[in-house]
This record gives C-alpha cells, structure tokens and sequence, in this order.
C-alpha cells in the first residue's frame, strides 16, 4: 500500500457539494466563485496580449509593470510604501502564494498557528513542509478571537501564525485590537505572519480592512498575499501575489521558482493595464458585494434560520438550529438533495468538528440566483 504524504485527505466538501449540486441540479451557493463575467476590458486586454505574441515566460517574480501597479495600489489603499521589485511576488493564484510562504519559513517540527474554521489549504502545506498546524478554534456566532488563548497555544516550536481578514467561512473582519495582540505575540516570541487577505476589498458598513501592509512593524515579519481571481471575478485565471519584505521575498521567491517559475503571462499584463486604467472597479468592489449580501439577506427575513453578520468576504453564514436536528453535514446532504440548494458545512473547516448548527452560503450570484434560493429556504 502507498505511503500517503496526506493520508486523511480526501476529495474536498467544496468538490463533493459542486458535485452533488450538479447531480441534482441544484442552485449551487456552495462553492465560493462568482457566477458573473471577468469585466469586459479586462478580458479585451487579456485577447490582445495572446493576439500580440505575449506568451512567454514572464520574469519569475513577475511582469514589471504589474508588480509597479499593485505597490501603487498598496499606496493608495494602506498608505504604505513597498519595493514593487523586492518586494512583490506574482504567483499562479493565491493557494500558491500560501504554499510557497509556509514552505519558505516551516521547518520539520515547527508550530504554526491556524484559527479555526480555517480554509482547507493551511493544514496540508503545512504538514508537507514537516511542521505542526495547532488550532485555535473560534466559536459562534461572533468568531472573534480569544488572544490569551493564542498565547497559552504558542511554544519554543511555534514559528508562524497565519491570520485571515476578512475571514472565510465566517465573513469576520479583524479590529484593531487584534493587530494590537497579534504584534504583542510576533514581538515576545519572534514570530512570523501569514496573512491571507484574497478579499481586502469586500468588506461592508464602512467596516475597514485592516491589513498588515498597514502597519509597519508587522509587515517586517509578514508575507502579506492577495488574490485577482477574487477581486476581478477571474478565479479561473489563478492569478494572486505575495508582499513581503526584501529578505522574505527572497526566501519565498527561492521556493517559488520551482513550484510553477512563472504565472501567466498575458494575464499579467491585462491585469496591470486593468488596475491603472480601471482603479474604480476595486473602489466599487464592496458596494457591490453589499448590495448581494444584502439581496440574500432581506429575501431569508421571513425563513426559520438565523442570520449571522457578515462584515466582509462574499459569504453568509446561516444557523439552522430552528429547521433540523441534523448535524452540518447531514443538513447539507439532505440540503442539496431534497431542497435543491448546495452550502457548505461549517464544521469541515475545524480539525475538531463542533456541535454548531451553522453553514455557509456564497452570495457571489446574479440576484435572480440569490432570490430563488431564498425562496427555497423560507419554506424549509
């Protein structure tokens, strides 16, 4: 029998949801990908650089002029000056960028910090890199984060903590007295961040997104990595970045090279003309995705389940507690099969799985998508 490097891996809930949701023909609000086009000069650029011949490899950290445009926007977003050059990193989507940052700094029998419900890809990366992921979990329905539990959690080993804001599943968003505690924890134990910020651009109620580029003392232990298939509706391009400082960058750039070298080319280029051309898209990114939240909401206003806040991300989580007995799981089997709408259990995302009658809806959809899957769920 193979020795599996992975061996409590399977094929992924997000996988078997898409799967099922096809199977039954269900409304799909599992799956966390938007159901509406790349914008048309976005594409119209992307046609043109394939037309001119641009398809070669790029430089392995990446198209100059891309790397310029997103240091212009980190300028422009958080105040903060970076080194285009040292310091961004253009990698094949933002799971890559992830893998890269825990193989460059986890070493065999290093500790990273991971907050659960956390997205699938930290565990695996981390355990391939020969370290520990030790979970902290966050309980519903505010999911905040207990910091005196964080630092009973840290030992010798512990080498990384990764933090995501705005936070997938839960659609939290990090205040500042977070920051405050996590530079409190980085500084007294010389710790490393991993900050997944993919949706630093949707977030709701005038909330802020606070991002370790922000913030300069954290920003010199972070890798600090985003991601356009979320901000420009293309997560079929697996397009997405890494900052860090100079000395990290170089470290990540080393793993980076052999794990994809270079990302798509022309893509690079359309994405650069896109963010100095059309800076407003990413303005209005949290309107929009606002206004979807808010569709969502309004038409659940009159079902059994409860609605639980979602300050950012394009996900809404939703507890059934008053519609079944059936544990998250269970629900969203009987969901997709029964009702005809495919969500996501929320206790897939912890390494111990809760009692938590929570799941999770993606509100990336045309309106029309949003309402009739609402009108599904107010007769449940």
């Amino acid at each position: 029998m193979f020795d599996s490097k992975l061996p409590n891996l399977g094929i992924s809930i997000f996988s078997q949801m898409s799967g099922l949701a096809n199977k039954f023909s269900a409304i799909n609000l599992s799956q966390g990908f938007p159901e509406f086009d790349t914008p048309e000069y976005l594409k119209a650029q992307l046609s043109q650089y394939v037309a001119q011949g641009v398809n070669q490899y790029s430089p392995s950290s990446g198209v100059p002029k891309l790397q310029q445009q997103i240091a212009a926007l980190v300028q422009r977003k958080y105040k903060a000056q970076i080194d285009g050059t040292s310091q961004v990193t253009i990698t094949s989507g933002a799971t890559e960028a992830l893998f890269v940052a825990i193989q460059t700094i986890v070493r065999a029998g290093d500790d990273v910090i991971v907050f659960d419900p956390a997205y699938d890809s930290y565990q695996p990366a981390i355990e391939l890199a020969g370290g520990k992921s030790v979970h902290v979990a966050l309980a519903a329905p505010d999911y905040a984060i207990n910091w005196q539990m964080v630092n009973q959690a840290i030992t010798v080993n512990t080498r990384a903590i990764i933090i995501n804001t705005p936070h997938n599943p839960s659609g939290k968003v990090l205040k500042q007295q977070d920051i405050n505690e996590l530079k409190k924890l980085v500084s007294a134990h010389n710790l490393y961040v991993i900050s997944d910020e993919v949706y630093e651009h949707i977030t709701f109620d005038q909330q802020p997104h606070l991002s370790a580029l922000g913030d300069e003392e954290l920003l010199a232990k972070s890798f600090v990595i985003s991601s356009f298939g979320k901000t420009f509706h293309s997560t079929g391009w697996k397009m997405g970045y890494c900052i860090a400082p100079t000395d990290l960058s170089e470290e990540f750039r080393k793993v980076h090279q052999y794990v994809t070298f270079s990302s798509f080319t022309p893509a690079q280029h359309a994405l650069a003309d896109m963010l100095e051309q059309h800076a407003e898209h990413i303005d209005q990114l949290s309107e929009f995705y606002q206004q979807k939240r808010d569709v969502l909401s309004n038409a659940l206003q009159d079902s059994r389940f409860s609605i639980l806040p979602s300050e950012g991300t394009y996900f809404l989580l939703l507890d059934y507690s008053d519609v079944s007995d059936l544990n998250d799981v269970e629900f969203c089997q009987w969901l997709v099969e029964q009702a005809g709408v495919a969500a996501i259990p929320l206790s897939v995302f912890y390494q111990q799985p809760n009692n938590d009658k929570v799941i999770r809806l993606c509100f990336a959809k045309n309106d029309q998508t949003l309402i009739e899957a609402a009108q599904i769920l107010c007769q449940l």
